[in-house]
């Protein structure tokens, strides 16, 4: 293609694009007229376009897209994502996932600002959303924080609705997305509109991603605390129920204390009666339920299905070790959580002997354990050999009593209950001792 689109005769014009119809009276065919178009738009298959378009080649954009050319033009895009397609013979293909987009959603999405600015000045319609998105969606997406800029400055609509019910401030979703969100907001976005099926704010969606920048600029600009969304989450429940590996523990910790700070409650409950509490022990994150219960959060509360918080961590610990489960055992015995019914440790040791240490911070809490046979046979024989000294005076304490030492403990406990912590601080106590009577690990059972 060598002349620009407006001087093309019609018979080549009609080769590269062609008509297409536009349905719907809402969703993103309403969208595609906002701005009064009424003749249909076109669709191009010139591959030239198309790649001036995603190269950025600023020359050639210009060349292409002339003062009397159409830039309102729609193409279609395939993705990397597969999807299965059901044709009518009743077959199954596995087919690239196909997408309408255009040159305003193209060039603001790979950060071509010039191209972008080109496309604007020649008439581009700056909230069209062949795709369901708008060019600002996209660029929020991608953080292309210059043509979120420039698409505003043209008058894209901040509060702009995707046909998926997400506005663009739901989609600033990364680190380097921290200025788009500062453009929205300053034009005018709604800092509490929720998506539409989610029903989840922004400040909902930047928690659970571990956002801290984003909830600090947020919680700036009016966000609400306790907004819930379509699960009954606030965005402190949805923060700890993320799963999250240990790396990121510091920015969800973050983020949940800021919440708090704020004036979030520590103790409120989704759509299943579980809080705050109930999620980080799910996702065994240490830092986060100590953080958690230093501000008062509940220890012994049950969910729906009658789970405990320590009943959460000891159904996963054993799936998590690298995120040392055993250390959020100890913070909510530590911190007054009802033990296990006698009856019940059997199970518990079937279910946690891959974390021995999480099962020694249980059973240091009662003076007696009932070992027996079906204790030694609950554990592999490659768990034995992994940690001997742990498991053989384990199951010693079949054949004789704890040791005083820890039945001293036991009784220092059981008075100080939930106060233990607080209690210890006034105590005039060595630092070992301390530690010890705060279950402090020893691979051993005495």
């Amino acid at each position: 293609m060598s002349r620009s689109l407006s001087s093309c005769p019609s018979p080549s014009r009609a080769s590269r694009w062609r008509p297409v119809e536009l349905k719907g009276g809402q969703g993103h065919g309403a969208a595609w007229r906002r701005r009064g178009l009424q003749e249909p738009l076109l669709e191009c298959r010139d591959m030239v376009v198309q790649n001036a378009l995603y190269t950025g080649n600023l020359p050639e954009v210009q060349r292409l897209f002339s003062e009397r050319a159409e830039v309102n033009l729609l193409i279609e895009s395939r993705s990397h994502d597969l999807r299965w397609t059901s044709h009518k013979w009743g077959l199954w293909a596995l087919t690239y996932e196909q997408e309408l987009t255009s040159p305003l959603h193209i060039t603001a999405a790979r950060g071509y600002l010039d191209c972008l600015r080109h496309l604007l000045l020649r008439g581009g319609d700056v909230d069209l959303a062949p795709g369901g998105e708008t060019a600002l969606h996209v660029a929020c997406t991608a953080a292309t924080t210059d043509c979120v800029r420039l698409l505003l400055s043209f008058g894209a609509d901040p509060g702009a609705t995707s046909e998926r019910g997400f506005q663009p401030l739901h989609l600033c979703r990364s680190p380097a997305s921290l200025e788009c969100a500062q453009l929205l907001l300053r034009s005018g976005a709604d800092v509490n509109a929720a998506s539409e099926e989610e029903e989840d704010t922004p400040l909902h969606v930047a928690a659970r991603l571990g956002l801290a920048e984003h909830v600090r600029l947020l919680l700036r600009h009016g966000a609400s605390l306790e907004s819930r969304n379509a699960e009954g989450q606030t965005p402190l429940n949805a923060a700890c129920a993320q799963p999250h590996p240990p790396p990121a523990s510091d920015a969800y910790q973050e983020v949940c204390r800021q919440l708090l700070d704020a004036g979030a409650c520590v103790d409120a409950a989704d759509g299943d009666r579980q809080r705050p509490l109930h999620h980080a022990c799910k996702t065994a994150d240490a830092r986060l339920v100590a953080l958690l219960l230093a501000h008062g959060a509940a220890v012994n509360i049950m969910t729906y299905s009658g789970n405990t918080a320590l009943h959460n961590i000891l159904q996963v610990a054993a799936y998590k070790p690298e995120h040392r489960p055993e250390l959020v055992v100890r913070e909510l015995l530590n911190h007054g959580a009802i033990r296990v019914w006698p009856g019940a440790l059997l199970k518990v040791l079937r279910h946690c002997c891959a974390c021995p240490r999480a099962v020694e911070a249980l059973l240091n809490c009662y003076d007696r354990v009932p070992v027996t046979e079906e204790w030694i046979e609950a554990v592999p024989d490659e768990l034995v050999q992994q940690h001997p000294r742990f498991f053989r005076s384990l199951f010693s304490l079949g054949r004789s009593p704890r040791a005083l030492q820890h039945l001293v403990r036991c009784a220092l406990r059981s008075h100080l209950e939930e106060r233990l912590p607080r209690g210890l601080i006034a105590l005039p106590l060595p630092p070992p001792l301390r530690d010890f009577l705060l279950l402090r690990f020893e691979d051993v059972l005495y």
